[in-house]
């Protein structure tokens, strides 16, 4: 997640707490976005993650993937523009929800109004 408000990420983070989600930034060039502290990694971040959102290009997608899988994340969604078959198919083979290529924002929208 970005501390911009100028980017996607923070603009999609920023819409889901206003519906009342627990946003918990992850990126290791910020010290945090929208009042929570930001982490590294996946595995620094100290509570249960249910949604893991990737806003990172797809040759990063592997590796948050596998930090997923590790933690138990009920779902991952890549947002509109990332793609990555094979990461989606192992986060599925262990038994985790994947939305590949859609927006969050988008989708919650449509769902929810």
């Amino acid at each position: 997640m970005s501390s911009s408000p100028l980017r996607p990420s923070h603009g999609v983070a920023a819409y889901l707490q206003t519906q009342g989600y627990r946003i918990i930034p992850v990126n290791p060039e910020i010290n945090g976005a929208l009042g929570e502290p930001a982490y590294a990694n996946l595995m620094a971040v100290p509570e249960k993650i249910d949604i893991v959102d990737i806003f990172r290009r797809a040759e990063f997608v592997p590796e948050i993937v596998e930090q997923a899988i590790k933690l138990g994340v009920g779902a991952i969604w890549m947002q509109e523009g990332v793609v990555h078959e094979e990461a989606a198919a192992k986060a599925r083979k262990a038994g985790i929800f994947v939305a590949m290529d859609e927006c969050l924002l988008k989708d919650h929208r449509a769902r929810f109004g």
